[in-house]
């Protein structure tokens, strides 16, 4: 920005707003587009957007104020923030690492046993379909000789508990089987976050790989 000199009657204002900053106001300072300078006690309208001085008495700067920031600077200083969080996140997270773990083997170890977890999860669910699908084959087989599903046109008709248990016996089976597809996927993703444990630990540690 250019400089533009200050004519008399702005050094008379920086003057008297000097004389009014002894006595406790707060002076202003800012320069507009064509690179004027100026002065005053309060800031107009037309300036509020601009970037600010503060005065002492002795028209010595002591504070600043931003003006309106563009889109540029708005998304700039965001981003500086999501990576100044990143980076502090990591830095935590490291250091929970290197306290939490001596060696890799004991990474190893602790995945290794969560990994039995989900299993022994997953088994018992497998297990639990099982039956359940014995369960509904069953029931229906005995839904087979009522109407609507049975060919004889003179066969009673379905009882609604049998019907009932029939649904009932489906949705759990739909619910274990979306159990048991967690499970397993929460076990992949288990598998990976102690994968990146790992290498973390002997990038940290500088391991050969």
């Amino acid at each position: 920005m250019r400089k533009s000199a200050i004519p008399a009657a702005a050094l008379f204002s920086l003057f008297s707003l000097a004389v009014g900053a002894a006595e406790g106001e707060r002076v202003y300072k800012w320069v507009d587009e064509t690179g004027q300078v100026h002065y005053g006690d309060s800031i107009p309208p037309e300036f509020s957007d601009l970037p600010k001085q503060i005065l002492n008495d002795h028209g010595v700067t002591v504070d600043h104020l931003d003006g309106r920031k563009t889109e540029e600077q708005i998304a700039a200083e965001k981003r500086a923030r999501e990576l100044a969080l990143q980076k502090e996140l990591q830095v935590r997270a490291d250091q929970a690492l290197l306290q939490t773990y001596l060696s890799v083997d004991e990474i190893v170890m602790h995945r290794d046993r969560r990994i039995e977890l989900f299993q022994a999860q997953s088994r018992v669910t497998e297990l639990y379909l099982r039956n359940l699908e014995r369960r509904l084959t069953k029931l229906k087989r005995d839904a087979s000789r009522y109407r609507p599903y049975s060919e004889d046109p003179d066969a009673p008709l379905i009882e609604p508990d049998l019907v009932s248990d029939i649904n009932d016996t489906q949705a759990t089976i739909s619910r274990h089987q979306k159990n048991l597809l967690k499970f397993q996927e929460d076990e992949q993703q288990m598998i990976a976050r102690f994968e990146g444990d790992i290498n973390r630990f002997k990038s940290l540690k500088g391991l050969d790989e």
